[in-house]
């Protein structure tokens, strides 16, 4: 988004609560990534219409998306999955210390081995949230699929990943490979034939995908 639109909305959103700023400031302190102001006010404003369940959070990092989800929707009961042993601590501490254990369930471990444990345990999510490695979006997208609850809505974060998925766009090396495998997952979930997609170019990239639903007897 250009800056002078995300410093005029930015301007418009209502002050933070102190726990926000903190978790905020922690997060730049110690270069951990969390989702930028614009798409996480879009995230929450979709739970909110949603008034979803039950929600599955790919990548918990220090739990801040988690807590700010929770706050949003009260009434949501939310498993997020972290393999960052040290940001599992971290998350684990900011969900005890909020007094949020009952609603937000951490689960530490690799998500790809969990989703298909949750999908054994015939668990369904009307909301997943995907906001772990970029080059594994795919992946967890296929797993997300049998666990996501009939009406149920897929959000992809980081999709258009700093305007380098654009044609032309100067790639550095490091993230070359990462690139490629964006503008695949982008493609593919854009004609995936079982979901209505779209990507909003909020914050670093939006995909939200609606599962289609189909009439009886008719496969997806």
């Amino acid at each position: 988004m250009d800056e002078n639109w995300s410093n005029y909305i930015q301007s418009l959103l209502p002050a933070k609560e102190q726990w926000v700023a903190e978790l905020e400031k922690t997060a730049i302190e110690e270069r951990i990534p969390i989702m930028d102001t614009e798409s996480l006010h879009f995230l929450l404003q979709l739970i909110r219409m949603k008034e979803p369940k039950n929600i599955l959070e790919i990548g918990t990092a220090i739990g801040y998306s988690a807590l700010r989800m929770a706050a949003a929707s009260p009434g949501s009961h939310i498993v997020t999955i972290e393999k960052d042993e040290n940001r599992y601590v971290q998350a684990k501490e900011n969900v005890e210390r909020l007094q949020k254990n009952e609603q937000i369930e951490i689960i530490p471990g690799d998500a790809l081995e969990i989703m298909e444990s949750l999908a054994k345990e015939e668990r369904l999510f009307d909301v997943i949230f995907i906001d772990a490695a970029k080059g594994k979006y795919r992946q967890f997208f296929q797993l997300a699929t049998p666990i996501l609850a009939p009406k149920g809505i897929i959000i992809s974060d980081n999709v258009l990943f700093r305007g380098f998925v654009l044609e032309g766009a100067a790639v550095p090396a490091r993230y070359k490979n990462l690139v490629n495998k964006l503008k695949q997952y982008n493609k593919w979930v854009m004609s995936h034939p079982s979901f209505h997609t779209s990507i909003l170019p909020i914050g670093d990239g939006v995909a939200v995908s609606q599962h289609i639903e189909r009439e009886e007897g008719i496969e997806t």
